[in-house]
């Protein structure tokens, strides 16, 4: 249960300080960094969450990671759908908290909740699914690389929080980025209309990546001899 709950708590950090940073000014003028910014804050936020709670759940926060773990053969099929539905309450937990605070702002809110989402006029399905795939397949070999028996290292936080940043900066202008269903479905169920219609997509996408990161970590391809 301890890794159940920690899997919450690391999950409510990463996706209530990533999309504060939307909703609480993310892309407004006097923000000088703009989308860098909020790829810091994510990336900064799974940093947190990692050396908070991954001595004790791995700090998945995701359920993409923990479907490439799974593969990967790094943990039991009995704690699959358990992180999934604790990374699912934490990001939901995430975003009520989120509300509750942002529906105190005078004159009203109106910058939303760090939903994902595509532009349909200006990207088609095809490239916001494709950018999801490859982007956690990404993400998730390189947490699987730097967590590998052979691989680890202290830094492993810090260089998995880095990589999250990175992608987010090259992301986020075509579908906000998500990388991990749970930070998705948060933010969409207070989100509604467009948030909720497209939220399969950041369902398939991730977990089709992260499982495809898992197959290739479970070949070792990747690993030295």
């Amino acid at each position: 249960m301890k890794t159940y709950l920690a899997e919450v708590l690391g999950t409510f950090l990463l996706v209530f300080i990533g999309t504060a940073s939307v909703a609480t000014g993310g892309f407004l003028a006097d923000l000088p960094l703009g989308q860098e910014a909020i790829g810091l804050a994510f990336g900064i936020g799974l940093i947190a969450a990692a050396y908070a709670v991954g001595p004790i759940s791995g700090a998945h926060l995701n359920p993409a990671v923990t479907l490439g773990v799974f593969l990967a053969g790094r943990l039991p099929a009995k704690d699959v759908i358990p992180y999934w539905i604790a990374q699912i309450i934490g990001a939901i937990l995430a975003s009520l908290a989120l509300w509750i605070i942002v529906s105190g702002q005078t004159g009203g809110h109106t910058t939303g909740f760090g939903a994902n989402g595509w532009d349909v006029a200006k990207w088609g399905t095809s490239s916001a699914f494709l950018w999801e795939l490859i982007g956690t397949f990404t993400f998730v070999t390189v947490i699987l690389g730097v967590t590998a028996e052979k691989h680890s290292t202290a830094f492993a936080g810090l260089v998995i929080g880095l990589t999250l940043a990175g992608l987010h900066f090259a992301m986020i202008p075509v579908t906000g980025t998500s990388l991990n269903p749970a930070r998705s479905i948060g933010p969409a169920l207070f989100t509604g209309g467009a948030a909720l219609s497209q939220l399969w997509l950041f369902i398939v996408a991730p977990l089709l990546g992260g499982a495809i990161a898992g197959v290739v970590a479970k070949a070792r391809v990747f690993e030295k001899d």
